[in-house]
């Protein structure tokens, strides 16, 4: 009885594989006779199919009956044939190349001639959009630490928001904001820098080729521009985070003409700090401001007039009665 249950499954078998029967072919281009390679042929109802190789030949095997089979291929028409399989098929196919028409690509880039008017080289410019879109340590934006993160700028140590350009100094660096020499870039020890990111407009850092009008520094420059102020409409934003929070508000003097800008930004720390202090240290604390302001003045087309302005403190309190030792900073 095993034996015959046996029989019985390797003729259902046998049975079942005699049922397959191959179509096969080329795949050529109508206009060149060139064989197409990677065309899909496949079944349209089912996931069935096969691809060219790069002879432009397939071989699928199939079922008897009929079938849909649906021919494609990149730069070509898609066509769709219906066949009956009783036996093996040979099915040799001519695809029409068509030209499919997208949406309009445009490519935009310098002039031919940028590289011979300007002597400038390893020069990166950032605005504060493309600044504001890199993670920030405690959701402070920080320019300078954002020029850590490009190529051949290292940061002057952890916590530190002074950088290392090609090996130079963070002494070597020279950093200007709307063209006043900045000396002391940080606060804190250098933990933070002294640039409030919602008054910035853009960044250049020049690692190379330094243009003479900067002096002829050793390692690199940055200069940092504010912004202008809208001439359009009056403008406020603001933000709070978990150290610091910051306002910012501009307009027009008069519209399309002369505009402001002012910004500020304070930390909480000595706020924050104040529950976890005893009553004989609650005089103790530290906090950094920035107050940022600018006016803007178009005199003409060609010519233009404004006043800038930064001023920021460390403010840092201690006093310990208990052993006579009181001091602040500054």
């Amino acid at each position: 009885m095993r034996f015959l249950v046996f029989l019985l499954f390797l003729f259902s078998i046998n049975f079942s594989i005699a049922q397959q029967y191959l179509v096969s072919g080329y795949i050529k281009d109508v206009k060149n006779g060139e064989s197409v390679v990677g065309a899909a042929i496949g079944k349209t109802e089912t996931s069935i199919g096969t691809n060219t190789n790069v002879y432009g030949f397939f071989s699928l095997s199939l079922s008897p009956g009929v079938h849909s089979l649906r021919i494609s291929a990149m730069g070509y028409e898609n066509i769709e044939k219906q066949i009956d399989l009783s036996q093996n098929l040979v099915l040799n196919i001519e695809l029409n190349p068509t030209v499919k028409l997208s949406k309009e690509i445009r490519i935009t880039g310098k002039k031919r001639d940028h590289n011979v008017q300007s002597t400038e080289m390893g020069r990166i410019e950032i605005s504060s959009k493309e600044a504001k879109l890199i993670p920030a340590l405690l959701g402070e934006v920080d320019i300078l630490r954002v020029l850590q993160l490009m190529p051949g700028v290292l940061s002057a140590g952890e916590g530190n928001s002074g950088l290392y350009v090609r090996g130079g100094g963070p002494d070597q660096n020279l950093i200007l904001l709307d063209n006043a020499v900045v000396y002391n870039s940080g606060h804190l020890f250098g933990f933070f820098s002294i640039f409030n990111s919602d008054a910035i407009k853009n960044t250049t850092l020049i690692k190379s080729g330094l243009p003479a009008n900067y002096g002829g520094r050793l390692s690199s420059v940055i200069d940092i521009q504010m912004k202008e102020g809208n001439n359009k409409k009056f403008e406020m934003e603001g933000g709070i985070g978990l150290i610091s929070s910051r306002l910012t508000i501009q307009g027009p003097i008069k519209k399309n003409v002369a505009s402001y800008m002012f910004s500020g930004r304070r930390t909480y720390i000595d706020i924050l700090s104040k529950p976890f202090l005893t009553p004989s240290q609650s005089k103790n604390g530290y906090y950094f401001y920035d107050l940022n302001a600018k006016v803007n003045y178009q005199i003409s087309e060609k010519d233009k007039i404004f006043i800038s302005g930064y001023f920021g403190n460390d403010v840092f309190t201690f006093d310990d009665p208990d052993n006579n030792l009181n001091f602040s900073l500054p």
